[in-house]
């Protein structure tokens, strides 16, 4: 918090470090980088690295042009779009980084990034349902590690409320009772979702790289992060406040060995999945949009990764869970550039050959 100096003074401004961690070139997509000074704005720093693939002094920032930090327009945003209005905007930001925003200012930033903050026409009609401070459910779980599962209570109603997606209620029953019944003794056992073994047929699978809102808020998103460890919360937390599908994150989902042999048995799903204990995991993103449940992880290298078992996992606990079908799911990861897509169904039910007719 900025230091008051006196009753009659100013907050003095707190400079923030910009590009504190980056991971790869923003021009050649180079691992091999070090830092290479700092420059010094008014009030922010920015982190200067060096590419040893190409050769190049760069920032990880892209948003250029800007007097006041991009962490600070971002804050303002996600404060707005929790309720607040712009007078407590401003007030809040100026108390938080010392930092004077004008009405005017904060008009215009929300003007500029209406494209990637959907949330924009909601926000009204769950803010008559809901006051900014009970819009946003958050839990601190310590499950081995904390995180910080949060549900977005008034977008989730809308969304609802909508007749395509009226027969996803039960998610939101699951939601709520994970924020109040979480079974934390199965989350403290070593079987975790992301640890896998990739063994599923994707024969006949396809996957897709879409253009998706997901990485193009990412790509904004975490140019305000200056360390790498709090990429996954930062990005959710932006994602959850500000565009129109997500509906939580860091969602606790556990599978049963006892729902691993309904599935085979009664379904006949192919599942390669050891039947012998309790599979649990966090989704990084959840989101309903296109008459679908959209389970999302977030990779910093996605193009080189394929987490088609740690997204099985969810897809399938989340169905046992809410009593919904394996069909209304479609799984996904994505990080600033690129996003993927397909449908667990595919990957456990393989469709037989159409009979021949004569």
């Amino acid at each position: 918090m900025p230091q008051l100096l006196s009753s009659r003074s100013r907050f003095r401004p707190r400079r923030l470090l910009i590009g504190a961690n980056t991971e790869r070139c923003i021009y050649c997509d180079g691992t091999r980088i070090t830092r290479e000074g700092k420059r010094y704005k008014k009030l922010e720093t920015i982190q200067l690295w060096y590419c040893h693939d190409c050769d190049r002094v760069f920032t990880p920032q892209v948003v250029h042009g800007k007097r006041i930090p991009l962490k600070v327009i971002l804050e303002s945003l996600c404060l707005y779009y929790r309720g607040e209005t712009r007078q407590r905007v401003a007030h809040q930001i100026k108390e938080r980084f010392g930092v004077r925003v004008s009405l005017r200012t904060l008009s215009a930033w929300l003007a500029e990034y209406k494209s990637l903050t959907t949330y924009a026409r909601l926000r009204a009609p769950a803010l008559m349902r809901f006051t900014p401070h009970t819009l946003i459910r958050s839990t601190r779980l310590h499950h081995k590690q904390v995180y910080t599962y949060r549900v977005h209570q008034g977008k989730l109603a809308l969304i609802l409320a909508a007749k395509q997606h009226a027969a996803f209620r039960p998610v939101a029953a699951y939601l709520t009772e994970m924020a109040t019944a979480c079974p934390h003794a199965l989350f403290q056992e070593e079987h975790r979702a992301s640890q896998t073994a990739n063994a599923f047929d994707l024969a006949g699978v396809e996957i897709v790289e879409k253009h998706n809102l997901a990485p193009r808020i990412a790509h904004l998103a975490l140019q305000a992060v200056t360390h790498n460890k709090r990429r996954h919360d930062e990005l959710q937390r932006f994602m959850l406040t500000t565009d129109s599908v997500t509906v939580a994150v860091e969602v606790p989902i556990y599978l049963t060995s006892a729902d691993v042999r309904h599935m085979r048995e009664h379904l006949g799903f192919h599942i390669p999945i050891t039947a012998t204990h309790t599979v649990t995991g966090h989704i990084d993103v959840l989101q309903i949009r296109n008459s679908r449940v959209h389970i999302l992880d977030y990779k910093p290298g996605a193009i080189h990764e394929r987490p088609i078992a740690q997204l099985m996992v969810y897809a399938l606990a989340l169905s046992r869970r809410t009593g919904l079908r394996l069909f209304d799911f479609t799984c996904a990861w994505f990080d600033d550039r690129h996003y993927f897509e397909f449908y667990p169904l595919h990957v456990v039910h393989k469709q037989r050959s159409p009979r021949r007719y004569r």
